[in-house]
């Protein structure tokens, strides 16, 4: 794997549009240009108030909600009420839970609460100037929640890969035509063109061909101007297995023929020259061994070709928590794939602990 992702080559940027972003690898850092929160707020609904003034009871001078613009400043001795995601008033620095406060008319009775409690400052999901995200980033929905939080509607990607794809076997058959005894539809095209856009790419399926050099030389004069090239069928030893050769006619040097496992053997991979460059997959035409070869070689490609970095490391999930944890904070949710399942009788999770997932992509 790490042979074929070191020789296919890098695509060129592109501009996009926020709303045509997710699934495509940022080819910059994202730089944040304001902070979140953009001012401090109140995480819960409650009363806003000085800590040096608690345990008291207080009268309620206002109501501050959420999206109000002219917020009154809270005078010493006071509470405000406040709701969830309205902005701080100038003066407190601590907000009680409207649960832990008890309302009798204008005035309320409020425990101790220490400063900071129930606030959400200013920068701290993201501070201004912070990488909100870095290149080589593949952009998931969260992502893009991200970027329009931070005002940003544009951003440089790497481009799509296009891919050709070629069947290759006198026994296949198109997924229109009803197959006779003896023929096979061709399906295993179709799954590549669904696993090639799921790794970023675009895929245009060039046909069947047919166990002759003529055929096979045709189609790969067809796939001229793609950014990448996949076979399948026909890479093995049969006596009508024919694409080693026609790649070689076609200028394609294999670098790689056959590999060490099974499923998923016969695979090769070489690059085409000239004016053209493109890497050349041939994937097995068996439908398992296919999606192996892909999974390994193909998808890890296809993810380098638009500079995405690896994401897949040995032959464990580790979770590592987010340091940021709050259910406002969108950087909470860049690079986060899975949530960790913690019962309701669990107060603390051991290092290296097991413990049950939902994935949120595949990993």
């Amino acid at each position: 794997m790490r042979a074929v992702i070191a020789r296919v080559p890098r695509l060129a940027t592109e501009c996009v549009a926020i709303d045509r972003a997710a699934g495509r690898v940022l080819a910059a850092d994202v730089i944040a240009a304001r902070a979140l929160p953009g001012f401090d707020n109140s995480a819960m609904d409650g009363y806003a108030a000085r800590s040096a003034d608690l345990p008291a009871t207080v009268p309620v001078a206002g109501v501050i909600a959420a999206g109000q613009l002219d917020v009154p400043a809270l005078a010493p001795g006071t509470a405000l009420r406040i709701f969830t995601g309205a902005p701080m008033p100038a003066g407190a620095d601590t907000v009680v839970i409207q649960e832990d406060a008890a309302r009798d008319g204008d005035r309320v009775r409020l425990p101790a609460s220490p400063p900071g409690d129930n606030l959400r400052v200013i920068g701290e999901d993201i501070a201004t100037g912070e990488t909100a995200l870095a290149a080589g980033t593949r952009l998931t929905a969260w992502d893009v929640g991200l970027l329009a939080a931070l005002g940003i509607t544009e951003l440089v990607v790497s481009r799509a890969p296009r891919v050709a794809l070629i069947a290759t076997g006198d026994e296949l058959v198109d997924v229109a035509t009803p197959p006779r005894p003896g023929q096979l539809v061709d399906s295993s095209v179709h799954a590549l063109a669904a696993l090639v856009a799921e790794a970023g790419g675009t895929a245009d399926r060039l046909g069947i061909a047919r166990d002759d050099l003529a055929s096979l030389a045709d189609r790969l004069d067809a796939s001229l101007g793609y950014d990448a090239v996949i076979t399948t069928g026909g890479v093995s030893v049969g006596d009508r297995d024919h694409v080693r050769a026609a790649l070689t006619a076609a200028g394609i040097s294999l670098e790689l023929y056959k590999v060490a496992m099974k499923p998923g053997k016969p695979f090769s991979f070489g690059m085409r020259g000239g004016a053209s460059p493109a890497p050349v997959f041939g994937l097995p035409g068996n439908p398992v061994s296919t999606v192996v070869a892909f999974e390994l070689f193909l998808r890890p490609a296809l993810l380098a070709m638009q500079r995405a970095r690896a994401v897949r490391d040995g032959e464990q999930l580790i979770a590592t928590p987010h340091p940021k944890q709050g259910s406002a904070m969108l950087s909470s949710l860049v690079g986060c794939n899975a949530l960790i399942v913690v019962g309701a009788e669990v107060t603390e999770l051991a290092p290296g602990a097991p413990a049950p997932a939902i994935l949120m992509e595949a990993v």
